[in-house]
Formats: structure tokens, C-alpha cells, sequence
């Protein structure tokens, strides 16, 4: 038997989060004609509304876990309903509760993880800044021009830290005067907050406000639009507010204004992705086409489902700890949707989408021995023509 999270939980939840407009919700059915879930097998975000204006959310119901947060239905939604406060909302109580289906409970190992050494995967603390060595990078001091924050996937993960290596090398190019915190940095919380814990979030980010203080941070460059949001949008929560600066605007305005100098021709045929926490919910599009396009021999080509109506890559809203059945992965629609407009090169500027990328093109049927589309972050392409 479900079990069902009491009435007064719900309600009260809902309007801490500014939910009270959920209640003019009239079922018409426009979220799940555009939500991702429904390309790959059925599923209702508005019975998931229904449910919590009822009190009736079924926390022991993997549905309230699918939701990636991407951001398409609230852009629909004629009533102005706020269907991922919902959600999260809902995900809330189960957390309070620990209740939590099989194919999500990898989100508490990554919460003890976040907790002990301040990333969601594992990995000790201490070796936050393995990456930069040997590639002239500073730890950051007071009156440097700006904190470069990778986030822990850049700092951790195999594939991603060619990311933060090539950022490193365009930052060192452009001579900017930049340093890491390394050790001392937390991830930003973003995840673990949107999967409902929100006393590990607010732990991380008072963590990681005292140590941008202590060190007179003033501006923050990241490379994850997942850290862009969060240091952008929530933390001013705290009453705080730093100058947060995603690569791909940063890109665009050395180039414009020649500190960085392409120099080089990448005679491929690309398509950019927008990835959901950089695009719909902070509206950054042009800046990573503009940059690219300053590039001699690129040929930018655009796939279904681009700019504001891009499609998610199924790694938001924490999602990118839970394990997602083959078939119902949103990145195998886009890699296809890459191949299918002719690009060589599928590029774009979150390391969840690229890990969602890199796992579909060696998956799926047409590729074989990893040969193929490329998948690449914007940074990668920038390094190979400076």
C-alpha cells in the first residue's frame, strides 16, 4: 500500500514555496503534452498537481521522482502554476519521511557523500584540485579578476576534467588573472535541494558563502549552468550576492573583446544543445552560438527541439544519480537528433548533458568502436583554435 503524506504536510509545503497559484491549476493538460517523459512512455505531472491541491501524494510512487525540472511546463502553463515547486515540494516530504523507491535510493548515498566530502560522488576532498596540476593554475586570492568554480563532475570525473583542463588553458591564454578554491569549495547544492533535502543544501551553501567571503570573492565563473543557477538565482536566499558569470558568456566577451584570438579553422559541421538550467530558466542562448560562429570553417547547424523548446537530457532534478532504463533515455533522442541533422560534433556546455551524451552515443545501435558524432563541450572546441 502507498503511502500518502498527510493533508496539512502538503499544503503547507506548497505555500512555503510560493504554491499557492497551484490551486488555479484546472487540469487542462498542457504540461504533459510537453514534458520529455511523454516522448519515451507515459507519464502525468498534472496528476502530481492534482494530488498535492488534494493532499493525496503517493511519497512511495517513483512518479514524483521522474520529473527533471527542465522547465517546459511551467513555460506553457496558461494559469501560471509552478509545477516543479510542486514536485519538489512532494519529494520534500518523502525525504522527510526516508521513504524512497529502489531506483532512487542512490540519491542518499549521494547526500552522505555531500555531507562527508562535499561532492555527490565519492570522491575525497583533498583531491578536488588534482585536476589543475601541471596546468599553471592558482589557488585564488583576494583582488584576483575572478574565481574560476568548476563544480565537482569537472573536478572528478575522468571525461569532464578535459573540460576544466581546457578551460584553464583558454583562461591562461586570455590572460586572465584567475584561481581555484580546490579543497575548500563545496558542490553548489543544486541537485540535492531539487530531489528535496533542503537541510543539505542550505549546509552546503552558508559552507561555501562563508568561504566566498573569507576570501573575497566578488565574481564566479563556472562551467555548469547547474552552479550558475544556484550561486545566480538561490543563494541570494542568503543574502548574498556575487557576480556569477556561466563560461559560455565569458567565452563570448573575451572573443568580442580580443583578449582571446581564434586563430585556427574547425572545418566540422556542429550542433549546439541548450542545456535546460542555462537555457529556459536563465535565458542564456545566443552567447554560445555567437561564440562559436566566430570560428573560421564551423558550420552551426540547428537541431528539432533548439532554444527555448530544447529538449532535456533526462540528468536534472537530480536525476543524474538515479538509473533511467534504457529506452527512456532523453539523450538518445537528442544524439539522434544530432546525427540526423548531419552533425559531426554534438556540442554544449553542462557536464550532465555531456554524460548523458557520451553514455547514448556509445550505446545506441549506429555506433560502433565509440567512432561517430563527437560529443564536446564548447570549451574543447574554443582550446583547439586558440
Amino acid at each position: 500500500m502507498e503511502t500518502v503524506a498527510p493533508l496539512e504536510e502538503v499544503l503547507d509545503l506548497i505555500k512555503e514555496t510560493g504554491g499557492e497559484s497551484n490551486k488555479l491549476c484546472y487540469q487542462c493538460g498542457l504540461c504533459d503534452t510537453v514534458c520529455p517523459w511523454n516522448r519515451v512512455r507515459p507519464f502525468s505531472i498534472r496528476k502530481i498537481i492534482r494530488q498535492a491541491n488534494f493532499g493525496l501524494t503517493e511519497i512511495e510512487n517513483e512518479e514524483i521522482w521522474r520529473c527533471t525540472t527542465c522547465g517546459r511546463c511551467p513555460q506553457q502553463c496558461p494559469r501560471g502554476v509552478n509545477q516543479i515547486e510542486v514536485g519538489v515540494s512532494s519529494r520534500r516530504i518523502a525525504s522527510e519521511f526516508d521513504v524512497f523507491p529502489a531506483a532512487v535510493r542512490p540519491v542518499r548515498g549521494a547526500a552522505a557523500s555531500l555531507i562527508g566530502e562535499g561532492n555527490p560522488i565519492g570522491e575525497e576532498r583533498k583531491k578536488r584540485a588534482d585536476w589543475a596540476e601541471g596546468q599553471s593554475v592558482k589557488t585564488f586570492e583576494e583582488g584576483m579578476e575572478v574565481l574560476y568554480f568548476p563544480g565537482c563532475y569537472l573536478s572528478y570525473d575522468p571525461r569532464l576534467k578535459k573540460v576544466a583542463v581546457a578551460t584553464a588553458n583558454i583562461l591562461n591564454k586570455a590572460g586572465i588573472d584567475y584561481g581555484i578554491l580546490g579543497s575548500k569549495e563545496n558542490c553548489c547544492g543544486e541537485s540535492i535541494r531539487k530531489t528535496g533535502n533542503e537541510e543539505v543544501f542550505k549546509t552546503l551553501a552558508k559552507e561555501n558563502i562563508k568561504t566566498f567571503i573569507e576570501h573575497g570573492v566578488h565574481k564566479i565563473l563556472v562551467s555548469s549552468p547547474h552552479c550558475y543557477h544556484t550561486f545566480k538565482n538561490e543563494y541570494p536566499e542568503f543574502m548574498v550576492n556575487f557576480e556569477v558569470v556561466h563560461i559560455t558568456q565569458y567565452l563570448f566577451e573575451l572573443i568580442n573583446d580580443g583578449r582571446l584570438e581564434l586563430t585556427k579553422d574547425y572545418g566540422k559541421k556542429i550542433t549546439y544543445h541548450d542545456p535546460c538550467d542555462l537555457g529556459r530558466h536563465n535565458g542564456i542562448y545566443d552567447e554560445p552560438r555567437e561564440a562559436l560562429k566566430k570560428i573560421s570553417g564551423l558550420d552551426l547547424i540547428e537541431m528539432p527541439d533548439s532554444r527555448e523548446d530544447s529538449l532535456c537530457c533526462g540528468g536534472g532534478g537530480g536525476r543524474i544519480w538515479m538509473e533511467t532504463p534504457k529506452g527512456e533515455r532523453f539523450s538518445d533522442l537528442r544524439v539522434e537528433q544530432a546525427s540526423e541533422v548531419g552533425a559531426e560534433v554534438l556540442v554544449t556546455s553542462c557536464p550532465y548533458c555531456i554524460t548523458h551524451f557520451e553514455d547514448s552515443r556509445l550505446t545506441l545501435e549506429d555506433v560502433e568502436d565509440g567512432e561517430g558524432l563527437e560529443v564536446k563541450d564548447i570549451t574543447e572546441i574554443i582550446q583547439e583554435v586558440i
